[in-house]
């Protein structure tokens, strides 16, 4: 591994790098934080991609893209005079210092609970309003879902054992099931929604990601899928010709590998 002057040394060429492009290219010199957006977001999530394939070398050259956004930013903050990529990198060592008292500080904690517990008290003293105010709107759904558990539970709002949630789980399945039966949308919905909710918290006891645990059966499906798309070509016949019965043998062939 390169030692911390070498680590410096790139760091400092990446910053040289993001002056002369802001200064010269012309697509670099047009961007502001707005058009950097969607393009930022895009960039996190192949970073998770990555991250779920298990691809090391996919993961390095993603955290260069996240990186040069959050260079990218600094840069643009630095010409308002608003901030620059030292008051970025000094506020988060600020924070995490604050955050950390039981490494720089007097406080005691015993396990990864007391941690969280901790971070969420201090963000409270710090002059949030409610524990909830860092989980942004815009998440996706089942990520928000998560992350509201999380914030929750840090602040002693959980069950107390996984069996609890499961019996909350089944008490949601028979009442969606309930609402299934009398054809009423509205509620169907609302009940499914609260399902879902539940699996999630669940899935937390158990110390599952349930973004991650579904984006595997994601590609697992497109992977399977595909198989079976690529047979039927083999065979000349159309998917939509295929019967189930057929479509299965492919299918059931799909499961096997891995």
């Amino acid at each position: 591994m390169n030692s911390r002057e070498k680590q410096l040394q790139a760091f400092d060429r990446l910053l040289t790098i993001m002056d002369e492009l802001r200064a010269q290219c012309p697509w670099d010199k047009k961007q502001t934080m707005e058009t950097l957006r969607h393009l930022t977001i895009e960039e996190t999530y192949e970073l998770g991609d990555a991250i779920l394939d298990n691809d090391l070398n996919e993961i390095k050259k993603e955290l260069g893209d996240v990186l040069l956004h959050i260079v990218f930013y600094s840069k643009i903050g630095s010409e308002t005079h608003d901030f620059d990529i030292a008051d970025v990198c000094n506020g988060i060592c600020e924070k995490l210092i604050s955050r950390h008292p039981h490494i720089y500080g007097d406080v005691k904690v015993d396990n990864e609970a007391d941690v969280k517990r901790n971070w969420e008290n201090l963000k409270l003293k710090e002059g949030k309003t409610s524990v909830l105010e860092g989980v942004p709107k815009s998440l996706p759904a089942l990520v928000k879902a998560n992350r509201i558990q999380e914030k929750v539970a840090g602040v002693g709002f959980d069950w107390e054992e996984p069996n609890q949630v499961w019996e909350k789980v089944e008490e949601e399945l028979y009442e969606f099931k309930d609402e299934v039966d009398l054809g009423n949308r509205d509620a169907m919905e609302s009940e499914f929604g609260d399902v879902l909710f539940s699996m999630v918290n669940y899935a937390r006891f158990l110390d599952i990601n349930p973004e991650n645990a579904l984006e595997r059966t994601n590609k697992k499906f497109l992977k399977r899928f595909q198989y079976l798309e690529a047979k039927a070509k083999v065979l000349n016949k159309p998917l939509k010709d295929m019967t189930l019965a057929e479509m299965d043998v492919f299918w059931e062939e799909a499961k096997k590998m891995k």
